[in-house]
């Protein structure tokens, strides 16, 4: 007797639910296990739609989501992509903050692979229980430092699920090969540890020593087991991000895009940004409030692109000022971490964020300090005084961390900044004129990078490709957009604009001889074999 196929119900890949033909029921013996109604893609995307609508709240959204996508992957993503602006804030920031803080109250099921410092020795031998043979891409993170909110340990183990479904929402990169690693190192948090529903070790973070001998195990068993596989690391605690990318970009696939990420998709805004105010990267004044490793990784992708206007380098750095919770970074400094060091300037001590406003005079003021408020009133307007159209981009998050918000921004410089947060602010009307404050969200890069990487083959990436990835993102917004304050692209149009940046860098690939795979006559008909649409064919 032959018995159902209740296999393909159970895969999120395979199933179709009331999508399946009456003839697919027969040949899988699936009569009698669902409705008799045969529904359209579009017919289930409206059933998902009413149940979203009838979801209290944005956390309740984002679990109906999950729970989605554990069980049909094509309806999930044909949501995603029919409505980016709606739902990639549900699947991603602002909302995922919110699950990550309550991950463990709200776990239903795992997701990717949960690798502990316990399997040290064994690391290979685990990832080959994955099922899925070709992995193209990992996505992995220690919850040292998610979105703010500090070490939060397992329960950062949303953001590299989140980090690689925007990679097919956005970019259209085929989810089969892209897996979601949480590697649990331990955590300091002992409110979490104490959690009776806390999904990870309860134990203290690994020493340095320890942990470098951990990620040299995982690097090396990735490569071993999912050859040609991208390592993207993701919300690493600050200096580890920075010593693991210098680590291992030499001798493996790898980025992380909370420094080369984070980087390229600021200087796309700030390239935006002069196509309205005027001049050149290289002649700018650029001050930093924050100076962790997203801020130094800023700082040196942007001398990287002065330079390549022709800037020395040198000169370059001295454009750069950095000030933290202790103000000021100046040559006198003893605290100071190697990438610091650079941008450590022979000026005196200053804590107050206004005085050094006036005293460096930049043109570009980028906040990454996660103090909510830091840009006060006075700040705003001192950078006003200096510039006829002040670049202001207050990109911590979640939205509490801003340094100000748009409507500060724009009021307090009397509608003349170009404005870009890190969170999505809504439209301001300021003196009869409508502004549209940018997000300088890292969803307009890393999928695109990631696409091109999938399609291309590179052996290794560095940050000349993020540095393209900024140009090439910054072409895609029109006159039009940037006459009304606009310093990225329409997100209601992301898969077109991040497949169109992937293009860009497919060829920049190609023309530098470090694609893995031979150059097709047409690129973009050749990549649109590639991508992933989701539907039923």
């Amino acid at each position: 007797m032959t018995r159902p196929d209740y296999r393909l119900l159970a895969s999120a890949t395979q199933n179709k639910d009331t999508a399946f033909s009456q003839q697919e029921r027969a040949d899988a013996h699936l009569e009698g296990l669902l409705p008799p109604a045969v529904d359209s893609l579009a017919t289930q995307m409206q059933r998902v739609l009413e149940h979203l609508d009838n979801k209290p709240d944005d956390i309740e959204k984002y679990i109906y989501l999950q729970e989605l996508a554990d069980r049909n992957e094509t309806l999930f993503y044909a949501t995603l992509m029919s409505d980016p602006v709606t739902f990639i804030p549900l699947v991603y920031d602002p909302t995922i903050a919110d699950a990550c803080r309550k991950y463990g109250h709200i776990y239903r099921r795992p997701k990717g692979m949960y690798l502990t410092r316990q399997m040290k020795g064994r690391l290979k031998e685990v990832l080959r229980n994955w099922p899925q043979k070709e992995v193209r891409f990992i996505c992995v993170t220690s919850g040292g430092r998610i979105l703010g909110l500090g070490d939060i340990g397992a329960n950062g183990a949303p953001i590299p699920v989140g980090k690689l479904q925007l990679y097919t929402a956005c970019a259209a990169v085929p989810p089969q090969g892209l897996l979601p690693v949480h590697l649990d190192i331990g955590t300091g948090n002992e409110q979490l540890r104490d959690d009776p529903l806390y999904t990870g070790l309860r134990e203290a973070k690994l020493d340095q020593q320890a942990l470098d001998e951990l990620l040299d195990e995982f690097v090396a068993a990735v490569n071993d087991v999912f050859p040609g596989c991208c390592i993207h690391f993701e919300d690493w605690q600050g200096d580890d991000a920075i010593r693991y990318l210098q680590r291992y970009q030499q001798q493996a696939l790898v980025y992380n895009d909370d420094i080369q990420g984070t980087a390229s998709v600021v200087l796309a805004g700030l390239l935006t940004a002069l196509e309205t105010t005027g001049g050149r990267l290289a002649e700018q004044r650029v001050l930093f409030a924050g100076a962790g490793s997203a801020g130094t990784g800023i700082a040196n992708m942007l001398v990287d692109a002065m330079v390549q206007e022709g800037a020395d380098r040198k000169q370059a750095q001295q454009a750069i000022t950095l000030f933290d919770k202790q103000g000021l970074i100046t040559a006198e400094r003893d605290d100071l971490n190697t990438s610091q060091k650079a941008y450590a300037h022979d000026m005196p001590a200053e804590s107050d964020l206004q005085k050094v406003v006036e005293r460096v005079k930049p043109t570009m003021l980028i906040g990454v300090s996660t103090q909510g408020g830091l840009f006060s009133e006075g700040v705003v307007k001192a950078m006003s005084k200096l510039n006829d159209r002040p670049i202001i981009f207050a990109l911590s998050n979640p939205t509490e961390n801003a340094e100000c918000t748009a409507k500060q921004a724009y009021e307090w410089s009397d509608g003349k900044a170009l404005f870009a947060a890190g969170v999505q602010f809504g439209e301001e009307k300021i003196n009869g004129e409508t502004r549209y404050p940018g997000q300088a969200n890292n969803f307009y890069i890393f999928p695109a990078v990631s696409l091109a990487i999938y399609a291309a083959r590179p052996a290794r990436v560095d940050d000349k490709l993020f540095i393209e990835a900024a140009r090439l993102c910054a072409r895609q917004v029109s006159k039009a957009e940037r006459e009304k304050g606009k310093l990225y692209p329409s997100q209601a149009d992301i898969v077109k604009t991040e497949i169109a940046i992937a293009s860009g860098l497919i060829r920049y690939l190609f023309k530098h001889g470090l694609a893995g795979v031979e150059e097709p006559q047409e690129i973009d008909d050749w990549l649109q074999t590639l991508i992933y649409r989701p539907d039923y064919a």
